[in-house]
């Protein structure tokens, strides 16, 4: 399972976001990482790096690495609609993406984790690849053992406060959700402008 294994909280302070990390490391140095400090964040940024900070932003964010998420744009190219648009909701409807939306996780590295142990079932079978994109309809499940149900619960409690989108049904006593219908971009709310990307990669 590949995956991002570098310092976590300098990923955020790189581009100014929490994407992922200690949360009060992040409040404390809300600047760029370097050895200049605040100072290092004052140099001019070129059309170019803004635009890669802003594909960089949605990478992290996912836990996507780069080969999966320029695949992700050409299938957002190849399908009807706005393209920027499109590769939001194919980020956003991976399958530890819906995990973590759905609360059974408080991060999307733990909602991956689920997944690729086979805690997650999808239409009642077993689903490991964390990558898969489910799609309206698709019934998600925590499967029927003690540990699995263990480690679910343990993340609704971490997330209690936090609802579900309208776009997905969960039943937190039973451990289950479904697709109801593909999120829309004020829905997914993005943290990035999906539109430099598609145009970082159009050059």
């Amino acid at each position: 399972m590949a995956r991002n294994t570098g310092p976590k909280t300098k990923i955020s302070r790189r581009y100014n976001v929490l994407l992922a990390g200690s949360a009060k490391a992040f409040e404390r140095k809300n600047y760029p990482p370097g050895m200049h400090g605040p100072k290092g964040s004052r140099r001019k940024v070129s059309d170019y790096a803004i635009a890669l900070a802003e594909k960089q932003k949605l990478r992290h964010q996912y836990g996507v690495l780069e080969k999966q998420f320029r695949r992700y744009f050409q299938i957002a190219i190849s399908k009807r609609g706005v393209t920027g648009v499109t590769l939001l909701q194919l980020l956003e409807t991976r399958v530890d993406n819906i995990v973590y939306r759905m609360g059974f996780s408080r991060t999307r590295a733990g909602a991956r984790q689920l997944v690729a142990h086979g805690h997650v079932c999808v239409n009642g079978r077993k689903l490991d690849v964390s990558s898969a994109n489910l799609r309206p309809g698709d019934k998600v499940s925590i499967k029927d053992v003690p540990g699995s149900k263990r480690l679910a619960q343990r993340g609704l409690e971490l997330t209690q406060i936090v609802n579900a989108p309208d776009w997905l049904i969960v039943d937190k006593d039973n451990l289950t959700g479904e697709v109801m219908r593909i999120p829309t971009r004020e829905e997914i709310n993005p943290i990035a402008n999906e539109q430099l990307v598609v145009e970082l990669y159009s050059r």
